[in-house]
């Protein structure tokens, strides 16, 4: 399971791959499932992007980003709690459920939840 979340840790947007596809290649259809509403045209490129170790290991020439901002480091961790909070959930994280679409729909339930509580 990819996801992405918001400053506060809440679901953005989810997707499911299978278990041996690498991490850095579903960086940008995660991000595109991605739609802030707003008049005009909407944004797709986010100001800034904290990920996992795994989305950042490939830079574009195919080293690591040459920066290393101390303060951006210290907000990873807000992925790690969102994971957390989902998988709070039982039926998330043991995975019950036999396909993909409905494991899905889980996920999503259980963002909404995670959404509804924090407001």
């Amino acid at each position: 399971m990819h996801l992405a979340c918001d400053r506060h840790g809440r679901p953005l947007a989810i997707l499911l791959t299978s278990g041996q596809r690498h991490d850095s290649i579903c960086a940008r259809p995660l991000l595109e499932h991605i739609h802030v509403p707003r008049t005009g045209r909407p944004r797709r490129r986010p100001d800034q992007i904290i990920a996992d170790k795994a989305y950042s290991s490939r830079g574009s020439r195919g080293g690591r980003p040459p920066g290393f901002d101390r303060e951006a480091h210290r907000r990873r961790n807000t992925i790690e709690r969102c994971f957390n909070r989902l998988k709070g959930f039982r039926g998330i994280a043991t995975r019950y459920d036999k396909t993909a679409t409905s494991y899905e729909a889980a996920v999503s339930l259980t963002s909404f939840l995670l959404w509804a509580r924090s407001l």
